[in-house]
């Protein structure tokens, strides 16, 4: 099996800049409220900023690690085997994941909700775009 790194890169790049929209304008309130964190506060705002960069880079070679194993297991493309592939995985491994890392804390049962849904369906949305670049153009 060829592996198509340009692709493994794009999906990759997709993920986080899903990511910067998803925890941004789109749920970027809700988030703050979840994480406890105020958006008032510039100074709290410029320190999370300022340590942002290698973590930013973390997350990107974790990305790039996470679509080259989902190659690896798509294997050989066949129509929708990606797509399907990645929503087992989701399915399977990620939510299971999420839902420990937002049950399992002091938060109040609403939060813990709010967690769960904003990290899951990104999630969701990032290995439908996964899925997707892997069935289609690898």
């Amino acid at each position: 099996m060829e592996i198509n790194y340009l692709a493994i890169l794009v999906a990759s790049v997709l993920a986080m800049g899903l990511g910067a929209l998803w925890y941004g304008p789109l749920f970027g309130k809700k988030w703050l409220e979840v994480i406890g964190a105020d958006s008032e506060d510039l100074q709290k705002r410029e320190e999370m900023q300022k340590s942002a960069g290698p973590l930013y880079l973390v997350q990107f070679i974790l990305t790039l690690f996470q679509v080259l194993v989902l190659t690896w297991l798509i294997g050989e493309n066949t129509a929708l085997n990606g797509i399907e592939h990645s929503l087992w995985i989701w399915a399977a491994f990620i939510i299971p994941t999420i839902a420990a890392g937002a049950m399992w804390n002091n938060d109040a049962k609403n939060v813990k909700w709010a967690r769960f849904l904003i990290t899951g369906g990104y999630q969701l949305v990032t290995f439908l775009i996964f899925g997707l670049i892997l069935t289609f153009w690898v």
